[in-house]
């Protein structure tokens, strides 16, 4: 077992009967960048935004990803903090779960972006994902509502939201390989997560967590 990191966001673990998710540490980022060199997107639909490593060639790929991880977790703050998890089964990384969190303490807002290895897709896991990462943000931070964003034709991830009791929360654009594109918009309140509120789903290292990210828990 890795030794505790002096950086809270890092040891915040979110677990289930199927997954865990863990801070991700440098040491796990490693081991996961075999997943990444097989996950690149080589046609459409294309799920993700510009610039998005996972559409580049290897090496720069990893490069790319590594960077912006990196610099995501050095700039947290009480106005936008960007929380990256490695997914692990069976004790292998096998994808990532972001939790993100603009003003949060004055609007109780999260949004969520994760990605799996192709080999694992169309199984659930999707969902198994973003069930856990809500229960870090309802449970542990206690989140008033969460949202999610996905191309249209991204059916995987809309599907997603839709059987986790997202309503529809209106549509945007963003560029895709260039090109415009749209996007629907989910939009979880604490009260429709509630309805499915799951009990098997277990926290680490939330507590220590919070004063880094600006959040009250008397609130």
């Amino acid at each position: 077992m890795s030794k505790p990191s002096a950086y809270p966001p890092l040891n915040v673990q979110v677990h289930t009967p199927q997954l865990s998710l863990l801070g991700a540490t440098d040491e796990l980022l490693e081991r996961l960048i075999p997943t990444v060199r097989k996950g690149v997107v080589t046609g459409p639909p294309w799920p993700f935004d510009d610039p998005m490593s996972l559409y580049a060639d290897s090496p720069e790929r990893e490069w790319r990803w590594l960077r912006g991880i990196w610099g995501g977790r050095s700039k947290v703050s009480e106005s936008f903090w960007r929380l990256y998890f490695v997914v692990m089964i069976d004790g292998e990384p096998m994808g990532m779960q972001d939790l993100l969190g603009i003003d949060f303490a004055s609007f109780g807002t999260v949004t969520t972006f994760s990605w799996l290895s192709p080999d694992l897709r169309g199984g659930g896991l999707g969902k198994e994902m973003r069930q856990a990462v809500l229960h870090l943000a309802f449970e542990g931070f206690g989140a008033g509502e969460a949202g999610s964003d996905a191309f249209v034709d991204n059916h995987a991830s809309n599907r997603v939201s839709e059987a986790l009791g997202y309503v529809p929360n209106g549509v945007s654009w963003d560029n895709r390989k260039g090109e415009p594109a749209e996007i629907k918009r989910w939009r979880l309140t604490r009260e429709q997560w509630a309805k499915q509120r799951r009990a098997d789903i277990e926290l680490a290292g939330v507590a220590d967590c919070l004063p880094v990210l600006g959040i009250d828990p008397q609130k």
